[in-house]
Formats: C-alpha cells, structure tokens, sequence
C-alpha cells in the first residue's frame, strides 16, 4: 500500500525551513499525501480480494454444515470472517472493504440497520471526529509545534530516545486520564510536530515509527493499569455485577504491571526501533527563540485544558470523554472564535478514517447481537481438554478461546463475551474465580491486528499509517508477547500465588 493511499488527516501543509541534512534527501523523495487522490489499482486485486472472501465463506459453510448451525449465524460468521480477512490482509482498501460489510449486513438481513451502523452513534466514533478537528487546530495555530518544543526538549539525542520518551509520556498519562483515545487524541498531533521538526516527512521509517509508539502505548501497557481502558473498565465492573468480585487498583497493578507493563513498554521500543529504524544521527531541535503564544494559541490552550480536565475526571461527573471531545470541536468551529474554518474542515478531516472506524465497530456489535460470539466461545470449551490439575494447559487453553473470539471482534468487548463464563470456567480447570477473570487481562492486552483495537486504528489514522505497517508491528510483538512475555507472566502469577 502506497503512503498515498493511506487513509488518515493530511500532514501539516508545510516542513520546517531547514532540516536535518541528514533527512533533506529522504523528505524530498517522500511520497506527497494526499486526501483525494489515490492509486485505483489493479482488476487483479479485486480478483484476489473475491478469491479470500470466497474462501472464507465456503469455509464457514463447511463447518456450519458439520455443526449444525443455524443458517442465521452461519451467514453472519461468513460476513464477519470475510471482513476481518479483507481488513487483515489489506486485499481490498479500507473504505472498500468497509463498506461491502455494510451493504452486505443489510442486503442479507444479518442484522438491523440499528447495529449494522451502531459504530456511527458510538462515543469512539465521535471522539475520533472531535479528536480530529482539534488535531487541525493545534497545527493550525502553531500550538502542537510549541507543546513539541517544551515537552520534549533535550530528548531528543537518538532515534530510539525519541521513540522511548513516546512511549513513556503515553503510558506515563495512562495514570491519569482514563481514556485511551483521549490520550491518543492529546499526544498525536505533538507527536506528530515533533516528527516535523525533527525531519521525519510523512512515510518515512521515523514518522512511522512515532506513530505507531503512540497507537501501541496508549493501548497494550495501559491494560496493566486499572481503569485506564475500556476492556479493564468492562471486566472491573462485570465481575462486580456478575460475581461480586471487587478488583483492587492495588492488586490489579502488581498483577499485571511488571510484565505486560514495564516489560512490554522496553519491548514495544525495541521492536520500534528494529522495524522502522533511523540509521543517521538525530539534530538537535532548533533552538529558536520562542516568542508570546498568540490570542489563537491561547485560546485553544484553554479549551484543551478544559478538555483534557473533563477526559481525566468523567468517571465523577459521568460525562463521556467523547461528549466533552464533541464540545471542544464545536468550539473550535464557531464562527468568530478563528481556530478552524469551514474549508479547513472539508479538506482537513477526512471521511475515510471516520467511516473506516464505524465499520469494525459495527462488526463488534454484529458479533454480539447474533450471538456469534458466545456460539463460538461455547464450541471452543467443548473442544479444548480443560480438567483440574494441568493449570499450564488449562491457562493457555483460556489464553487460546480468548484469542480466537479476539480475533472475530474488537478486544473491548471481549470482558463482556467471557466474564458470564468465568464460573463455569474456574469448575472446569480447578482455578479460582479470581484467576480465571484475571486471566483476560493477558489476553486483551495482546493485540494481533490493529482493528482489534479502536484506539490503535485511530492513532494510526490521525498519523496517516496505513493498516500494513500497523499489522506488521502488531503481529511481531504478538508473537514475541507470546513466546517471552506470557512465560514470564506465568512465572509471575505462581510466584503472587495466583496459579497453582
């Protein structure tokens, strides 16, 4: 996929005068973005994106066959399963594949229009919209460039520092803003200025890079720290419902952080570096004289403040961060405030990201309102060997039923699919009902696919990454999360006494 074709807002519409020598050649070479045009590809990727879909649906009808399954969620397995392969593969372009899922929902009956389309009235969807428009803002008025300046002066003497500090501030402010999007909405267009000052032109390794650090340590880190994201949010209040299990902030941090915390954190870094590495020396940041913040600065400093106050403490008025995001956008966007024109709104914000984002939220919901997950939830525990005694076994064949409903929805629903089964759970593989609720925090931490993740898809959008780079990196640290961090974990639950 071509840095062109990636959805996503438009880069700021100019570099800084003078950069890094050793980034002049690669910005000048850099592929422009462009909201409106895009390459129309071949009839050969139509024909491959038909191959998967087919393959997947003759799939799913063999083993709704061998099952038994009802023709109703036989179909929506087949909608759902094609869509996550399009999205995973990249076979089709987002929009493309989004909206073929839409069409087929409702042409097929697989579900009301009331669900099919849910994502739209979603607060994900409107906290990306608003997130999106004040993201203009701050590059419009010159406060994103500023914050950059002051945030991140001094640590910036290597590639990897800069990617470190990324990670730090995003998992850093996971202690005190619950909102994932919130905080992605926050760091990305300071992020992105420092990406500028710093030469890294769009598509180039060390942009990508900053960005994905943001998408990645907003989401997997965070799930450590209790409540600093949906899934943990859901689980904390389903076990409370459900079971009556009251999960401790202190006991949750000690459980979780060390390993899918810290360790991840290094990880996420490393890796970061290793994939979209920059081999030349980093500049310094210009030392420029910085002069008075204008009426315009001002004032979007102050409504971001009374924003990112509203993100912090929606857990006491209850108002959702995407409504106080909604109410900052508006501000922006009234006539004689001067933050964003209505021009600047149509050729700054883009349809794609928001519609992009819509569609697998819509698909989660398929996926609950049919039943879907709780079918194959159920078929998988009829299959899996779970019997008191083998708690390796049983706790990577939990691991394993929680990765597979993962992959057929977004992870911030996944506490609500496997929190009612936890009892039955804990019967059949002799753990506590305490471990067997804990042990979903692993599992919804790992992400194999940005789409599982709301948070990550929006980052990447904002950042103009497309899904390619975004997966790349998501699979590779799925896999070393898999064969180092989970052991760890696993040693570090029987040391806590958690895990026979």
């Amino acid at each position: 996929m071509s840095n062109s074709s990636r959805p996503g807002l438009s880069p700021p519409a100019t570099f800084p005068a003078t950069l890094p020598a050793s980034r002049a050649g690669q910005a000048a070479s850099a592929p422009k973005a462009s909201a409106g045009t895009a390459p129309a590809g071949k009839l050969s990727d139509s024909v491959r994106a038909a191959t998967v879909i087919a393959l997947c649906v003759a799939a799913v009808w063999l083993a709704g066959r061998a099952t038994g399954a009802p023709d109703g969620l036989v179909l929506a397995a087949a909608l759902v399963l094609s869509t996550v392969c399009c999205w995973a593969l990249g076979v089709l372009p987002e929009p493309a594949t989004t909206l073929l899922f839409f069409l087929c929902a409702i042409l097929l009956h697989v579900a009301p229009a009331s669900v099919v389309f849910s994502g739209f009235a979603s607060t994900a969807w409107w906290l990306m919209f608003g997130g999106a428009v004040t993201g203009v803002a701050l590059r419009q008025t010159g406060l994103a460039q500023r914050l950059a300046a002051i945030i991140f002066r001094g640590r910036v003497g290597s590639y990897r520092q800069v990617i470190g500090t990324v990670a730090l501030s995003a998992v850093g402010l996971a202690f005190l803003m619950p909102s994932t999007t919130g905080r992605v909405l926050l760091l990305m267009p300071i992020v992105l200025a420092l990406a500028d000052r710093l030469g890294f032109a769009p598509g180039s390794n060390g942009r990508i890079g900053m960005v994905l650090t943001v998408a990645a340590a907003s989401y997997m880190p965070p799930t450590a720290i209790l409540p600093a994201n949906i899934p943990n949010s859901v689980l904390l209040g389903a076990a409370s419902s459900l079971y009556g299990v009251n999960l401790s902030y202190g006991s949750y941090l000690l459980l979780h952080f060390p390993i899918l915390g810290v360790l991840k954190t290094f990880m996420l870094v490393w890796l970061v570096c290793r994939m979209f590495p920059e081999h030349g020396p980093i500049a310094a940041l210009p030392q420029q004289e910085a002069g008075a913040p204008s009426r315009q600065e001002k004032l979007l400093a102050a409504i971001l403040a009374l924003a990112v106050a509203g993100f912090a403490t929606d857990t006491l008025h209850g108002i959702s961060p995407a409504w106080i995001s909604l109410a900052a956008c508006i501000v922006c966007l009234l006539p004689g405030v001067g933050l964003v024109s209505s021009r600047t709104l149509a050729e700054q914000v883009h349809l794609t990201p928001l519609v992009y984002v819509a569609g697998f939220l819509g698909l989660g919901a398929v996926v609950e309102s049919t039943g879907l997950g709780t079918a194959i939830s159920a078929a998988l525990l009829r299959w899996l060997p779970l019997s008191p005694g083998h708690t390796a076994a049983n706790v990577a064949a939990l691991g394993a039923v929680g990765a597979s409903l993962g992959l057929m929805t977004t992870l911030p629903g996944l506490p609500a699919v496997l929190t009612p089964l936890a009892r039955q759970l804990a019967q059949a593989t002799g753990l506590s009902l305490e471990a067997v609720l804990m042990l979903q925090v692993p599992v919804f931490s790992t992400v194999f696919f940005p789409y599982q993740s709301p948070p990550i898809v929006i980052a990447m959008q904002l950042g103009g990454v497309g899904l390619r780079e975004g997966t790349r990196l998501c699979l590779a640290l799925a896999a070393l999360t898999l064969l180092v961090l989970l052991p760890l974990d696993y040693v570090w639950w029987r040391v806590l006494g958690y895990l026979p």
